[in-house]
């Protein structure tokens, strides 16, 4: 566990909280690490789910698939970054949605009960653990709802142009990179993949954009 405490310390979860208190802590949570190939499923709809996962390297991608095997990508994981957390804590039996490994990912995992109930050993560590998961669930929640308002739009060319705005205004630059390649943006904004690369074509051929795989540039305001 010793090689992964430097990698811990930006993590929003341990935010206030010291190398020599993190190595105590993780040992106070049961925290256990894994390795995964990519494609590798990490958890499957379905499956009961008692601990939050924290990508060390890597990146995981959860998705909701329907009967037919359609794939809606709620969000990609980088490294760094929580997953699992939201349903972890809830009162559900089984998790709504399948997680993968994108990349060959080292994963670290921490038993939820452990985060919130004090140990035996009284640790102070509990209370900042506490607040920080209820900023990460917070900003979580933003998140969704700027996905949610991505595929309200009406139209493919609203959602790409809704989605890559946003992309914009994160990078705060008009040229910028985005974590999906074509059927992953698909996957991600709901649309037909045919469909989304047309829209594309039209929105390059209008002067709007220029792209080449996952990076994309704004020519000109819509």
């Amino acid at each position: 566990m010793e090689k992964y405490l430097k990698g811990l310390e930006p993590v929003t979860l341990f935010k206030g909280i010291s190398r020599d208190d993190l190595k105590s802590l993780l040992h106070c949570l049961g925290a256990k690490a894994a390795h995964y190939s990519k494609n590798d499923i990490i958890f499957m709809a379905g499956d009961r789910i008692g601990s939050l996962g924290i990508v060390l390297s890597g990146q995981v991608q959860v998705v909701q698939e329907d009967y037919h095997g359609n794939k809606c990508i709620i969000g990609n994981i980088d490294a760094g970054n929580l997953f699992g957390e939201s349903f972890s804590f809830a009162s559900i039996e089984t998790l709504p949605f399948s997680i993968y490994a994108t990349t060959e990912s080292d994963i670290l995992f921490i038993d939820c009960k452990a985060l919130v109930t004090p140990c035996e050993k009284a640790c102070g560590f509990h209370s900042k653990l506490i607040f920080n998961m209820m900023n990460i669930i917070a900003n979580k929640n933003i998140a969704l709802t700027k996905k949610i308002e991505f595929t309200s739009k009406r139209t493919t060319r609203e959602k790409l142009l809704a989605y890559l705005s946003a992309e914009a205004q994160k990078a705060q630059s008009g040229s910028f990179s985005i974590p999906f390649n074509r059927q992953g943006l698909a996957d991600y904004l709901n649309v037909d993949r045919s469909a989304m690369s047309s829209e594309l074509c039209k929105l390059r051929d209008d002067g709007i954009l220029r792209f080449k795989r996952n990076r994309f540039e704004f020519l000109k305001t819509n």
